[in-house]
Protein backbone atom coordinates (compact mmCIF):
# COMPACT_ATOMS: atom_id res chain seq x y z
CA UNK A 1 0.00 0.00 0.00
CA UNK A 2 1.16 3.37 -0.69
CA UNK A 3 1.89 6.12 2.05
CA UNK A 4 -0.68 8.50 2.98
CA UNK A 5 -1.54 11.28 0.99
CA UNK A 6 -1.25 14.21 3.10
CA UNK A 7 -3.48 17.66 2.64
CA UNK A 8 -3.84 20.58 3.77
CA UNK A 9 -6.90 21.80 5.26
CA UNK A 10 -9.03 25.02 5.34
CA UNK A 11 -11.30 24.07 7.25
CA UNK A 12 -10.12 24.29 11.31
CA UNK A 13 -9.65 21.35 13.32
CA UNK A 14 -9.23 21.73 17.25
CA UNK A 15 -6.00 21.35 17.99
CA UNK A 16 -4.80 20.60 14.44
CA UNK A 17 -5.17 17.29 14.33
CA UNK A 18 -7.41 14.84 12.21
CA UNK A 19 -10.83 13.96 13.93
CA UNK A 20 -12.91 12.05 11.12
CA UNK A 21 -13.59 11.70 7.79
CA UNK A 22 -16.56 13.55 6.65
CA UNK A 23 -19.30 11.39 4.59
CA UNK A 24 -21.34 12.31 2.02
CA UNK A 25 -24.25 10.29 0.12
CA UNK A 26 -25.04 11.44 -3.16
CA UNK A 27 -28.19 11.26 -5.85
CA UNK A 28 -31.17 10.64 -3.33
CA UNK A 29 -34.74 10.51 -5.02
CA UNK A 30 -36.77 9.50 -1.92
CA UNK A 31 -36.71 11.05 1.68
CA UNK A 32 -37.19 7.57 3.45
CA UNK A 33 -33.72 7.19 1.89
CA UNK A 34 -32.62 10.28 3.36
CA UNK A 35 -33.78 9.52 6.80
CA UNK A 36 -31.67 6.13 7.01
CA UNK A 37 -28.62 8.49 6.29
CA UNK A 38 -29.35 10.33 8.78
CA UNK A 39 -29.84 7.93 11.00
CA UNK A 40 -26.48 6.41 10.00
CA UNK A 41 -24.76 10.14 10.75
CA UNK A 42 -23.92 11.26 7.22
CA UNK A 43 -22.53 14.64 7.28
CA UNK A 44 -23.92 15.47 3.47
CA UNK A 45 -26.87 14.38 1.00
CA UNK A 46 -26.75 15.33 -2.29
CA UNK A 47 -29.34 15.77 -5.09
CA UNK A 48 -28.93 15.89 -8.66
CA UNK A 49 -30.79 18.76 -10.92
CA UNK A 50 -29.13 17.68 -13.86
CA UNK A 51 -31.54 17.01 -17.30
CA UNK A 52 -30.34 13.03 -18.30
CA UNK A 53 -29.03 12.24 -14.74
CA UNK A 54 -30.14 8.90 -13.79
CA UNK A 55 -31.18 10.54 -10.74
CA UNK A 56 -32.14 13.47 -12.02
CA UNK A 57 -34.72 15.53 -10.12
CA UNK A 58 -36.86 18.88 -10.90
CA UNK A 59 -36.31 21.74 -8.76
CA UNK A 60 -39.46 21.08 -7.02
CA UNK A 61 -38.75 17.99 -6.36
CA UNK A 62 -35.52 18.56 -5.15
CA UNK A 63 -37.12 21.18 -2.98
CA UNK A 64 -39.58 19.05 -1.36
CA UNK A 65 -36.62 16.77 -0.71
CA UNK A 66 -34.32 19.25 0.84
CA UNK A 67 -37.55 20.01 3.44
CA UNK A 68 -36.93 16.30 4.93
CA UNK A 69 -33.25 16.96 5.53
CA UNK A 70 -32.89 17.14 9.52
CA UNK A 71 -30.69 20.26 10.80
CA UNK A 72 -26.61 19.70 11.32
CA UNK A 73 -27.05 17.99 7.88
CA UNK A 74 -25.83 19.81 4.81
CA UNK A 75 -27.39 19.56 1.74
CA UNK A 76 -25.67 19.71 -1.61
CA UNK A 77 -26.95 20.90 -4.88
CA UNK A 78 -25.35 19.34 -7.99
CA UNK A 79 -26.05 21.36 -11.14
CA UNK A 80 -23.47 20.88 -14.48
CA UNK A 81 -23.21 23.53 -17.17
CA UNK A 82 -26.77 24.97 -16.49
CA UNK A 83 -27.68 28.58 -17.94
CA UNK A 84 -27.60 31.17 -15.51
CA UNK A 85 -31.22 31.55 -15.14
CA UNK A 86 -31.99 27.94 -14.74
CA UNK A 87 -28.93 27.41 -12.14
CA UNK A 88 -29.99 30.71 -9.87
CA UNK A 89 -34.13 29.83 -10.35
CA UNK A 90 -32.77 25.96 -8.78
CA UNK A 91 -30.61 27.62 -6.64
CA UNK A 92 -33.28 29.43 -4.87
CA UNK A 93 -36.21 27.05 -4.70
CA UNK A 94 -34.30 24.40 -3.09
CA UNK A 95 -31.73 26.57 -1.04
CA UNK A 96 -28.57 24.29 -0.43
CA UNK A 97 -25.98 24.75 1.98
CA UNK A 98 -23.88 24.05 -1.03
CA UNK A 99 -24.03 24.07 -4.78
CA UNK A 100 -21.72 21.72 -6.51
CA UNK A 101 -20.96 22.38 -10.14
CA UNK A 102 -19.56 19.75 -12.78
CA UNK A 103 -19.60 21.71 -15.61
CA UNK A 104 -17.64 23.91 -16.94
CA UNK A 105 -18.83 26.66 -15.27
CA UNK A 106 -15.91 29.31 -14.47
CA UNK A 107 -15.06 30.61 -11.04
CA UNK A 108 -17.08 33.99 -11.46
CA UNK A 109 -20.28 31.76 -12.51
CA UNK A 110 -19.69 29.55 -9.38
CA UNK A 111 -19.23 32.18 -7.53
CA UNK A 112 -22.22 34.85 -8.02
CA UNK A 113 -25.04 32.58 -6.65
CA UNK A 114 -24.64 33.41 -2.98
CA UNK A 115 -23.77 29.96 -1.93
CA UNK A 116 -20.70 28.16 -0.67
CA UNK A 117 -19.48 25.91 -3.71
CA UNK A 118 -17.86 23.24 -4.63
CA UNK A 119 -16.22 22.10 -7.84
CA UNK A 120 -15.76 18.96 -9.58
CA UNK A 121 -12.53 17.76 -11.83
CA UNK A 122 -12.62 15.00 -13.72
CA UNK A 123 -9.42 12.79 -12.06
CA UNK A 124 -6.62 12.22 -15.12
CA UNK A 125 -3.48 13.98 -13.24
CA UNK A 126 -2.71 15.69 -10.64
CA UNK A 127 -2.38 18.95 -12.78
CA UNK A 128 -5.91 18.30 -13.52
CA UNK A 129 -6.13 18.96 -9.59
CA UNK A 130 -3.71 22.05 -9.01
CA UNK A 131 -5.37 23.63 -11.85
CA UNK A 132 -8.86 23.60 -10.68
CA UNK A 133 -7.56 24.81 -7.30
CA UNK A 134 -6.02 27.79 -8.85
CA UNK A 135 -9.01 28.72 -11.35
CA UNK A 136 -11.22 27.98 -8.31
CA UNK A 137 -9.87 30.03 -5.42
CA UNK A 138 -13.34 30.47 -3.57
CA UNK A 139 -14.30 26.83 -3.88
CA UNK A 140 -14.79 25.10 -0.41
CA UNK A 141 -13.22 22.07 -1.59
CA UNK A 142 -12.58 19.80 -5.13
CA UNK A 143 -14.63 16.75 -5.86
CA UNK A 144 -12.07 14.53 -7.31
CA UNK A 145 -14.09 11.82 -9.13
CA UNK A 146 -13.70 9.51 -11.94
CA UNK A 147 -16.48 11.28 -14.29
CA UNK A 148 -14.92 12.09 -18.06
CA UNK A 149 -14.54 16.10 -18.80
CA UNK A 150 -18.31 17.53 -18.04
CA UNK A 151 -19.81 14.63 -17.08
CA UNK A 152 -21.56 13.28 -13.53
CA UNK A 153 -20.25 10.95 -10.98
CA UNK A 154 -22.25 7.63 -9.61
CA UNK A 155 -20.59 5.48 -12.94
CA UNK A 156 -18.89 3.06 -10.00
CA UNK A 157 -15.58 3.13 -11.60
CA UNK A 158 -12.56 4.83 -9.37
CA UNK A 159 -9.78 6.50 -10.83
CA UNK A 160 -6.09 5.45 -9.92
CA UNK A 161 -5.79 7.53 -6.13
CA UNK A 162 -1.44 8.05 -6.58
CA UNK A 163 -2.27 10.88 -8.68
CA UNK A 164 -3.80 13.12 -6.07
CA UNK A 165 -1.19 16.11 -5.56
CA UNK A 166 -0.20 16.99 -1.90
CA UNK A 167 -0.13 20.04 -3.16
CA UNK A 168 -3.05 21.87 -4.38
CA UNK A 169 -3.69 23.65 -1.40
CA UNK A 170 -7.47 23.24 -1.24
CA UNK A 171 -9.58 20.18 0.73
CA UNK A 172 -11.03 17.56 -1.69
CA UNK A 173 -14.05 14.89 -1.15
CA UNK A 174 -12.92 11.53 -2.63
CA UNK A 175 -15.29 10.08 -5.33
CA UNK A 176 -15.59 7.58 -7.90
CA UNK A 177 -16.20 4.09 -7.59
CA UNK A 178 -16.15 3.81 -3.84
CA UNK A 179 -17.86 1.05 -1.63
CA UNK A 180 -17.79 -0.59 1.63
CA UNK A 181 -15.54 -3.05 0.38
CA UNK A 182 -12.76 -0.34 -0.61
CA UNK A 183 -13.28 2.58 1.12
CA UNK A 184 -11.09 1.61 4.26
CA UNK A 185 -8.47 1.43 1.92
CA UNK A 186 -9.15 5.01 0.57
CA UNK A 187 -9.40 6.63 3.83
CA UNK A 188 -6.27 5.38 4.80
CA UNK A 189 -3.88 5.62 1.78
CA UNK A 190 -6.04 9.20 0.53
CA UNK A 191 -6.38 10.92 4.00
CA UNK A 192 -9.19 12.73 2.31
CA UNK A 193 -11.55 15.32 4.48
CA UNK A 194 -14.38 13.41 2.94
CA UNK A 195 -15.26 10.69 0.86
CA UNK A 196 -18.25 10.73 -1.76
CA UNK A 197 -20.55 7.79 -2.78
CA UNK A 198 -23.45 7.54 -4.86
CA UNK A 199 -23.91 4.00 -6.98
CA UNK A 200 -21.90 2.54 -3.97
CA UNK A 201 -25.01 2.29 -1.69
CA UNK A 202 -27.21 1.82 -3.86
CA UNK A 203 -30.10 -1.33 -5.18
CA UNK A 204 -30.77 1.01 -8.71
CA UNK A 205 -29.75 4.70 -9.49
CA UNK A 206 -31.25 6.60 -6.86
CA UNK A 207 -32.58 3.81 -4.50
CA UNK A 208 -30.63 3.38 -1.65
CA UNK A 209 -30.10 0.50 0.11
CA UNK A 210 -29.89 0.74 4.27
CA UNK A 211 -27.70 -1.72 4.86
CA UNK A 212 -25.18 -0.88 2.16
CA UNK A 213 -25.27 2.80 3.67
CA UNK A 214 -24.52 1.35 7.00
CA UNK A 215 -21.75 -1.14 5.69
CA UNK A 216 -20.10 2.05 4.28
CA UNK A 217 -20.12 3.84 6.93
CA UNK A 218 -18.80 1.32 9.45
CA UNK A 219 -16.01 0.85 6.99
CA UNK A 220 -14.77 4.34 7.26
CA UNK A 221 -15.34 4.76 10.89
CA UNK A 222 -12.98 2.08 11.25
CA UNK A 223 -10.41 3.65 9.08
CA UNK A 224 -10.30 6.52 10.72
CA UNK A 225 -9.87 4.51 14.53
CA UNK A 226 -7.37 2.89 12.85
CA UNK A 227 -5.23 6.28 11.62
CA UNK A 228 -6.38 7.22 15.19
CA UNK A 229 -4.18 4.69 16.83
Amino acid sequence: MSPPIRQESRFPVPGGERLRTRIKFCGFTRSQDIEGAARLGADAIGLVCVPGSKRELSAAQAADLRASVPAFMATVLLLSNADEKRARATIEMVMPDFVQFHGQESASFCASFGRPYFKAVAMRTADDVRQAARLHPEAAALILDSHAEGGLGGTGQTFDWSRIPQDSGKPFLLAGGLTAANVGEAVRMVVPYAVDVSSGIETSPGYKNFEKMKAFVEAVRLADAEMQR
